[in-house]
């Protein structure tokens, strides 16, 4: 059977989803996705041989199953409902939402509708976070510092907990579940600068701080600094050589071997109960930070 697809939103993502629905891993389950039309506020012209079409049209048409939904964050929301209402399967990149109650609403629609709903994290595919993870294997953690910084956002894109979930999703993966205990964040909006620390803790009450820091002229990195009980203590994430198959395309192998019905149903509730904490949580920071 195959899937048709329909791009909502064409910036850099809604490009490489289309990039990639038209020219899939030979022999990957991504070759079960053909793109039908995509949708723009914009009046554009054809995009790689791809036509706009109308909301309206991406909703009724019977040979449009699946969404992309690859708009600024704020709008993610309404387009996920909007589509999962449709009885359309939707992959939203990341955050589903901005707010963990209707994240959770959204997942509930999704199973009363009978589709797949999935929220895209290219962070878990990167070479970086590969790494990381076999460099943790077989180690306990003592404390932990997690640093990001980054352009000025533009708007649309939420609270720094939110837009920043990528960072989060790699503590959960790395280290389990965790509980906040304090988070603030400074802001001189005359210059678009903005920094949240949140202070966290693992299981057994490992501290664990992740920072997020935006600016004018900031580069885009990362800076780890993780102390282990026993051994030396990680400081850096060495330059990794780019994957030989890109992360937006790993990510649609995953979502498609969805609509397959190749994910075991052990996997899909670990992975829906790993976004939904991250959510919960970032909601949290978001509140500590605004009391």
């Amino acid at each position: 059977m195959m899937f048709g697809a329909v791009v909502v939103g064409i910036g850099t993502a809604g490009w490489v989803r289309i990039r990639d629905i038209l020219a899939p891993l030979p022999s990957s389950s991504a070759e079960k996705l053909a793109v039908k039309g995509f949708v723009s506020r914009r009046s554009l012209d054809s995009q790689q041989g791809v036509s706009p079409i109308s909301v309206e049209e991406a909703l009724t048409r019977e040979d449009i199953n699946v969404a992309f939904i690859c708009t600024e964050n704020a709008s993610h929301e309404h387009n996920v409902r909007t589509f999962l209402q449709a009885g359309k399967h939707v992959c939203v990149e990341y955050p589903m939402t901005l707010s963990y109650k209707t994240a959770v609403e959204l997942w509930n629609l999704a199973q009363d509708k009978g589709v797949i709903l999935h929220e895209e994290h290219i962070e878990l595919f990167s070479e970086d976070y590969k790494w990381l993870k076999r460099e943790m294997e077989g180690k306990t953690l003592q404390e932990g510092t997690l640093h990001f910084t980054g352009g000025v956002l533009k708007p649309g894109f939420g609270f720094l907990a939110f837009c920043g979930i990528a960072r989060l999703t790699w503590l959960v993966e790395l280290f389990g579940e965790l509980s906040v205990t304090a988070a603030t964040v400074e802001q001189d909006l005359g210059n678009n600068y903005s920094k949240m620390t949140a202070k966290m803790q693992t299981a057994d009450k490992k501290p664990l701080t992740w920072i997020e820091e935006r600016g004018p002229g900031l580069p885009r990195g990362k800076s780890v600094n993780f102390q282990f009980e026993s051994g030396p203590p990680l400081t850096e994430i060495p330059p990794s050589p780019r994957g030989a198959v890109g992360l937006f395309m790993q990510d649609l192998i995953k979502f498609s071997s969805k609509l397959m019905g190749q994910m075991s149903p052990d996997d899909l509730h670990k992975e829906k109960r790993r976004i939904l904490h991250c959510l919960e949580l970032a909601e949290k920071i978001q509140q500590l930070c605004q009391k």
